[in-house]
């Protein structure tokens, strides 16, 4: 008696526009004060091409690179460029502004450089932006191992499919819910910076070099304004020099 033939499972790649929501299609009451249209639709193009790639190689019966074109590794290397790039932007746009506040007021090159932003600042600046991905990432997580099941499915194993389907339709909403995060800590990022903004532009020069400088000038003027009135009495050298 022959052994049962295993029919591989045909990969069949949902669309993820409809799940993409607001990545694809951005509904809001007022723009950033960074522009991050850009990112999102590179970010979007980039989802759709994974798609647009794993049905292709379904198309192929490809199995493995359809489940490599929308891994975990794939999502991730969509996601995680687009938050370093809204970093770059967002500590580009605050640097910026500590920068047009501070020649306002007329503040020195070396004072307004140690305003700015240090490397540490700007890490934590991206952290927070990409602190809204974390359920992406448990997202993906779950769809490489649905994958896992998917990889060896037979035409039997239907429940197996669907729920990978399910979880590329889920990945693609957890996408949306990264960005909307990303987009709410950015306005976050403005108003946690206004404060030190507000400091540099309230920011005046130090009035102690000017007292160092001008007092003494001032006591010496005034006392020779004493001598040559005949308040004080003159010093040799001094009535010599004058012909007192």
């Amino acid at each position: 008696m022959s052994a049962q033939v295993k029919i591989p499972m045909p990969l069949r790649v949902p669309e993820l526009a409809p799940s993409l929501g607001r990545v694809l299609v951005p509904r809001r009451l007022e723009e950033p004060w960074v522009p991050l249209d850009d990112i999102r639709e590179e970010l979007a193009t980039r989802v759709m091409e994974l798609g647009g790639e794993a049905r292709a190689a379904a198309a192929r019966e490809d199995r493995d690179r359809v489940l490599d074109a929308v891994s975990r590794r794939a999502w991730l290397g969509a996601w995680e460029p687009a938050v370093r790039r809204a970093g770059q932007r967002v500590t580009a746009a605050l640097d910026g502004e500590i920068e047009r506040a501070a020649r306002r007021v007329r503040m020195p090159r070396r004072a307004r450089r140690r305003r700015l932003l240090a490397g540490s600042e700007k890490r934590a600046i991206v952290a927070r932006l990409a602190a809204g991905g974390e359920t992406l990432v448990a997202a993906v997580d779950a769809l490489d191992a649905v994958a896992v099941r998917v990889r060896e499915a037979s035409v039997l194993d239907k429940a197996a499919h669907a729920d990978w389907q399910e979880a590329l339709r889920t990945a693609a909403r957890r996408l949306e819910a990264a960005w909307l995060a990303l987009e709410t800590q950015v306005a976050d990022e403005e108003r946690r910076w206004a404060g030190e903004i507000d400091a540099v532009a309230r920011w005046r020069p130090s009035l102690w070099p000017l007292v160092v400088l001008w007092t003494p000038l001032a006591v010496a003027l005034a006392w020779f304004g004493l001598v040559l009135g005949g308040y004080l009495p003159a010093p040799a050298w001094l009535a010599a020099r004058l012909g007192f």
